[in-house]
């Protein structure tokens, strides 16, 4: 029998699916798939890392959910572009549906795949899901992408269509009728299997934040110490256990500033598709040569939160210790690390890769490159947050601090690493003379 695959990568939900809908109204029954990607898994040097853990249990739900509904899902550990010629061999692949990643090695496996199916006549047919608009569907008059977040938000807002945030059927499609069931499916690869160990981090439930959350975003989401300040549901965006179509719902209709935030999203994912060097590079070529000081000693007490500098390093804690960073404090240990003790991005950003939870490349590249002064969109490279200021305006009354330094107004507590002031001066003129 001729069967379709349904690969899942970032879209762990059978809910408002682009791609799994598209498949499920197809003229084949489908099988759903994921693939635990080796090319990726065999680089994380964290045997202990949240992220599988989240990843394997939200596939191990829904392979569950496919038996009952009647199917079968295939889950292997490997290389995606094994996995398939094994998987043209065993079975008669009529076509391949999944959602577009925009991420630079994502295109390049794609690639590779669509060629290999192509080779055996097998359609590769590719969805957009995880945003709203992607690659060149919001674009200046000029035509060209947008590099500045003003504009892009405007021309985005003009684009939407009354059915832009419509849930997909793909939930209601989801039935025996439409799957394929393999009486002889392989064995789903544990975490073990894969040389990985569990390590449990409390994340929310992947369902929509309550409304008097999103409701006061606006007044609440710049107070690290506020727990309920924010959605907390980036984790469930970045690995598709929610759509982003059904959190903007709820935005659209209860916060303008949170559908800003949003959209922000939208707009690094755009710039990441246009842009792919900066994955590993700075978009400005004026500040590719900065004479950084990259010192060791100073980097590790940044990453352990060990600065002297309270809303640093309770940050730099709470990342340790949960895999989650509130964006206010992300902000401020960014730009502590790049400008107050001059250490290239890039060190920072692949920190924060190893250790967040809802690491997502398009949002930290263009976060720390917008930090840095040195991305498609930025900040001024001569602004300096002031950790001191940032802390008196964003956590007064050092709950935040408290929370995370229990130590903190002791003795035990160590002094600044560096003098802000100081600092502040040395990075403006260091990356003045890289401009010159």
């Amino acid at each position: 029998m001729k069967i379709t695959l349904f690969w899942h990568r970032r879209d762990l939900r059978h809910h408002d699916n682009t791609g799994l809908a598209a498949a499920l109204q197809g003229e084949h029954p489908v099988v759903p798939l994921f693939v635990f990607d080796r090319e990726i898994l065999d680089k994380l040097d964290n045997k202990a890392d949240a992220r599988v853990t989240y990843i394997f249990d939200a596939v191990e739900t829904l392979a569950t959910n496919t038996q009952h509904a009647g199917g079968t899902m295939l889950v292997y550990y490997g290389k995606p572009e094994q996995v398939f010629q094994q998987l043209l061999k065993e079975y008669d692949v009529a076509e391949v549906h999944t959602n577009e990643d925009y991420e630079p090695y994502a295109r390049q496996r794609d690639a590779t795949i669509e060629k290999l199916l192509g080779k055996h006549q097998v359609a590769f047919r590719m969805h957009k899901d995880q945003v709203i608009f992607a690659k060149d569907e919001v674009l200046t008059k000029a035509g060209t992408p947008p590099k500045v977040y003003g504009a892009y938000n405007k021309a985005w807002r003009a684009a939407l269509q009354p059915d832009s945030f419509a849930e997909q059927p793909s939930k209601r499609l989801f039935k025996k009728e439409n799957l394929h069931h393999l009486p002889k499916a392989p064995k789903r690869p544990t975490l073990a299997d894969m040389g990985f160990e569990r390590c449990e981090q409390p994340v929310p439930p992947a369902k929509l934040p309550p409304a008097a959350v999103v409701k006061n975003y606006h007044h609440t989401r710049d107070q690290p110490a506020d727990a309920d300040g924010t959605t907390h549901r980036s984790v469930h965006l970045r690995h598709g256990a929610m759509s982003v179509r059904e959190l903007m719902r709820q935005a659209n209709d209860l916060n303008d500033k949170l559908l800003d935030e949003l959209i922000w999203r939208d707009f690094f994912m755009m710039l990441l598709w246009h842009f792919p060097d900066t994955a590993h590079e700075s978009y400005d070529p004026k500040f590719r040569h900065i004479r950084w000081r990259n010192n060791e000693a100073e980097f590790k007490a940044w990453c352990e939160g060990r600065t002297g500098y309270p809303l640093v390093d309770a940050g730099m804690r709470q990342l340790n210790e949960t895999g989650w960073l509130h964006n206010r404090a992300r902000i401020a240990t960014a730009s502590f690390l790049i400008k107050n003790l001059l250490v290239d991005w890039k060190w920072g950003e692949q920190y924060f890769a190893d250790k967040l939870i809802d690491y997502d490349m398009s949002n930290n590249i263009g976060n720390w490159q917008w930090t840095a002064g040195t991305g498609v969109t930025s900040s001024p490279w001569f602004r300096v947050f002031s950790p001191d200021s940032q802390l008196k305006k964003y956590d007064p009354d050092l709950a935040y601090v408290r929370q995370w330094i229990p130590e903190y107004n002791t003795d035990k507590y160590p002094a600044p690493l560096v003098d802000s002031k100081e600092t502040r001066q040395r990075a403006i003129d260091t990356y003045r003379a890289a401009r010159q």
